[in-house]
């Protein structure tokens, strides 16, 4: 508007004092003004365009296609288009980035009437994530850069890249141990149609328990044993709190917290056991559910911090993953792991605090924690009080600092073991699968 209204000035003057010359300037400069925000209009709301990726679900380390299409459906050239499909600021920051980007994700170009053009790029899956691809931002205006206009076109889609998963040293899949010594607590509940052998009669049997094959075979009353409906297994009880992870040693220590649960989510799994989780970190797809996104930006720049992520969140909800068996369960929680966000929200005493009722007495719970503190060993000794087995994955690099937070939950008679590195994720459970 300042451009306008200093014409309209000088063109006052102009007429004043008769200055013909400056008249016919004026006259010249705010028909090209006029001509270019009209112009500049048209070619805006002529653009259209329209995002394809080959797939939206992905392991670590795959790449992903990209082709983003711009159509001039207007009668008009547009001289000039500025294209970006934003992505995340957090996405690209690390070395290497969550997601390499090969090609041109940004790109200036021109467009003649009623045609097209495609732009393609790659992205490289380094870490999992839930990552929003998009929205579309174009500007294009005048030849003159007196005129801009932006535009944000396309919905964002959801990139989910799925957790490392390492095979863990020291289990067979056969195997039916559990994770640690679980005591069976409720074996009076049997299912009558999973049969586990066959037993001498004993006084008292109901005749529908009686195994009338082998009492047929044998000529001596047999009765059926069944499986006990409640199984044992573990629960992973995971710390994703800010305040409990070292900013110096991020993102490197919570991905591995995130690469052992899912690792040990999946043995469990292999082995026929239940599993579930508990955590107190956010949820990326909830992030964006209560956030949401608008489409109404008027620049580039408010554009690019509303696809950004928020650095506070006031979710006072732990994220609870029943345990349970089956491949689906297996499929939830790695989902879960890879939209998984650190939080300010509950600490993890409160979400102890919170889920303990939730918590099957015959699974182990796993904790993984990344720093222990007076109150995390003690919510996690009154677990172990309650009859749970409970056992510690301290996620510490040093011996030292091991050492240091071990002894509280030693003192609470829980039994800790170090996750030192990725390589250490292998062996880390294997004492318990070897005994």
């Amino acid at each position: 508007m300042i451009w306008p209204a200093a014409i309209v000035l000088i063109l006052i003057i102009a007429l004043i004092f008769r200055l013909g010359l400056l008249m016919y300037a004026m006259y010249t400069l705010l028909g090209v003004l006029l001509l270019s925000r009209y112009l500049t209009h048209r070619w805006a709301a002529s653009l259209q365009a329209t995002r394809e990726c080959n797939r939206l679900a992905a392991e670590e380390g795959d790449e992903i296609a990209v082709i983003i299409t711009i159509e001039n459906t207007g009668n008009l050239p547009i001289p000039w288009v500025m294209v970006e499909d934003l992505i995340p600021r957090e996405a690209l920051v690390y070395l290497p980035p969550r997601l390499g980007v090969t090609g041109p994700r940004m790109k200036l170009t021109h467009l003649w009437p009623r045609s097209k053009r495609a732009i393609r790029y790659q992205l490289k899956c380094n870490r999992r994530g839930y990552y929003q691809l998009g929205p579309l931002v174009l500007e294009t205006g005048d030849l003159f850069g007196l005129h801009r206009q932006f535009r944000v076109l396309t919905e964002p889609q959801f990139l989910l890249v799925m957790p490392e998963v390492i095979p863990l040293t020291g289990y067979a899949i056969s195997s039916k141990r559990p994770i640690g010594e679980v005591r069976m607590t409720y074996r009076l509940y049997e299912d009558p149609t999973r049969i586990s052998g066959v037993r001498a009669y004993q006084e008292g049997d109901s005749l529908n328990r009686i195994h009338w094959r082998a009492t047929a075979r044998t000529g001596v009353l047999h009765s059926k044993i069944y499986e006990p409906s409640t199984v044992a297994g573990t629960t992973i009880l995971l710390d994703f709190h800010k305040d409990s992870h070292e900013q110096r040693h991020e993102p490197r220590r919570s991905e591995l917290a995130i690469t052992a649960a899912a690792s040990i989510a999946n043995a469990v799994t292999l082995m026929g056991q239940q599993v579930g989780m508990i955590t107190n970190g956010r949820d990326a797809a909830d992030r964006i559910r209560t956030e949401g996104w608008a489409s109404d930006w008027r620049t580039r720049e408010s554009a690019q911090v509303a696809a950004g992520v928020r650095e506070t969140s006031d979710r006072l909800r732990p994220i609870v993953i029943g345990t349970r068996r089956g491949g689906d369960q297996l499929t939830q929680i790695l989902e879960m792991l890879a939209r998984l966000e650190l939080t300010d929200g509950l600490s993890l005493t409160q979400t102890i605090l919170e889920t303990s009722s939730r918590m099957p007495r015959d699974a182990t719970v796993i904790a993984i924690l990344a720093q222990v503190t007076s109150e995390i060993a003690i919510a996690l000794g009154m677990l172990r009080r309650r009859g749970l087995v409970v056992v510690a994955i301290l996620n510490i690099f040093d011996i030292t600092g091991f050492a240091d937070a071990a002894g509280p939950l030693i003192a609470e008679g829980i039994e800790t073991r170090q996750l030192e590195s990725e390589e250490s994720v292998a062996e880390i459970c294997a004492a318990y699968w070897l005994r």
